[in-house]
């Protein structure tokens, strides 16, 4: 029996809907997307939610999607559904503006569309990444409590993960003590909110207590010792990871190779390069930066260049390890070499690019040249130059003498200065014995910090001595003397 010609076109309809949408599912890039939905626009099929759901959900949230192009397509929605709000929620909750997720959520709630579990476990991951401008964390978890929702695990788990990313453990603790049942995510996020807040031994205590482990708990924990600067601890858990079965993944293995670089133990650097070759990592990018970097701060600048040169690919993060090894190791002009290689091979430098350089030609001497890449640096590149930028010019200007040169870029910088930069200049005006550039930088750190008026007062009284004016260190010393002030006190770290 034929079917009547409106059940045909019904029928062919949603055929195609169907292919359309199974298309865009499978669909690798946006160019290919939109000519999918150029089609659904032609046949009347993109107001269908097969469709519209599958085009809407690989622009908002596939790595290949733009999600400028999603939120073109969600305005145009007469009354968007919680589907669509919480696919946009989420593809915003991963981009570089996170807040947009929570301007979303109050949009959905103005036009009463109820969010479900899927909208806040979006949301808390976009909360967690944002500052606490917009909404704080209380009043999220209030709204959270308010809908009923914390009863879900993975709500409750996004809620430990919110406080944990502020380094709040007892917030993240309330939240776990409450949860009916709990996994090893929930007690990942509770080790992690112990390190963000740098309770290393509480994090330990929770660590030792879970009744499950995961690559993230055990990396979490070696992370923590490692940029602690307690790389044996750190060493000692990883060992302790592989005996446990436990296959390691990039983050643990850029966390280990931090920790060697950190004790200076090539020996150990080299048998972790062993391990990273025996178990498949060889060919990631950022564990062969990090491994340049350690072996540069071992020493060991050959293995450093054999590693680099024999790299297939090479990102920026590269280039700037290897240009910086050599112009800590004092070879400037294979700094110079890479950078010009680099640059021919139209990979563009970044901010981090021109300091590892400053810093070369700062130990070459060379300052004319240095300075010279320093303002080529922000007229030809486009990089505005930062605090570390400045200090290095400082320190450029210093070692070479040229204190009142320092002391004019200081005093015209566009950004605040710092007491770091202030005591770089000080201490070339104790090399030099210039007195009187010494007495306005004391001036300079005593209104930015008040409160150690006696340490740099003893350092001006020390150039008073060098510079032959005992009269002046003289009086300086019965004025400290007088106000009872103290030095603080030196320390120094030894690894045993």
């Amino acid at each position: 029996m034929e079917l009547p010609p409106k059940q045909k076109q019904y029928l062919s309809r949603h055929r195609l809907a169907a292919l359309l949408a199974s298309m865009a599912e499978s669909c690798l890039s946006m160019r290919d997307l939109k000519k999918i939905h150029a089609r659904a626009i032609l046949t009347n099929t993109h107001q269908l939610p097969v469709v519209l759901g599958k085009i809407f959900r690989f622009a908002a949230v596939s790595p290949s999607g733009d999600l400028g192009y999603a939120d073109k397509v969600f305005y145009q929605m007469p009354q968007p559904n919680a589907f669509f709000y919480n696919t946009l929620i989420r593809g915003y909750s991963k981009s570089s503006s996170p807040s947009r997720s929570v301007c979303l959520f109050n949009r959905m709630r103005m036009n009463c569309v109820d969010p479900n579990e899927f909208t806040f476990n979006f949301l808390l991951k976009a909360r967690s990444r944002m500052e606490p401008l917009i909404m704080t964390s209380d009043e999220i978890h209030g709204v959270v409590l308010k809908f009923g929702f914390c009863s879900h695990l993975f709500v409750s788990n996004a809620l430990i993960h919110l406080y944990a990313s502020r380094g709040m453990p007892i917030e993240a603790r309330r939240v776990f003590a409450e949860m009916v049942i709990v996994d090893v995510v929930s007690w990942s996020g509770l080790v992690v909110s112990h390190v963000k807040a740098g309770e290393l031994e509480f994090a330990r205590c929770v660590f030792d207590q879970m009744p499950d482990r995961d690559v993230v708990s055990w990396t979490v924990m070696i992370s923590g010792y490692s940029r602690a600067k307690r790389s044996r601890e750190a060493f000692d858990l990883f060992w302790e990871m592989r005996d446990a079965g436990v296959r390691a993944d990039e983050v643990t293995m850029v966390s280990i190779i931090t920790a060697c670089a950190n004790l200076g133990d090539l020996e150990m650097g080299m048998a972790i390069h062993q391990y990273i070759h025996e178990n498949g990592f060889g060919w990631m990018v950022s564990l062969c930066n990090a491994l340049i970097g350690m072996y540069a701060k071992c020493g060991s600048m050959n293995r450093a260049w054999q590693l680099f040169n024999t790299m297939n690919r090479k990102s920026l993060v590269t280039w700037n390890s290897m240009i910086l090894a050599c112009a800590n190791h004092g070879d400037a002009n294979d700094a110079f070499d890479l950078f010009r290689h680099m640059t021919s091979s139209g990979i563009r430098p970044d901010g981090f690019t021109f300091l590892a350089l400053l810093v070369a030609y700062t130990h070459k001497g060379m300052v004319g040249e240095g300075y010279r890449l320093f303002e080529s640096m922000q007229r030809d590149y486009g990089i505005e130059a930062r605090i570390e930028h400045y200090g290095c010019v400082v320190d450029m200007f210093g070692r070479a003498g040229l204190l009142e040169e320092a002391y004019r870029l200081i005093i015209s910088m566009p950004i605040p200065s710092n007491d770091v930069i202030w005591r770089a200049l000080l201490s070339a005006c104790r090399i030099y014995g210039d007195v009187e550039i010494a007495e306005g930088v004391i001036k300079r750190l005593l209104e930015l910090n008040p409160d150690r008026g006696g340490g740099y007062n003893f350092l001006l009284q020390e150039i008073y001595v060098a510079a032959g004016r005992t009269k002046e260190a003289n009086e300086l010393r019965q004025t400290v003397t007088d106000k009872c002030t103290r030095k603080p006190p030196g320390c120094s770290w030894i690894e045993v």
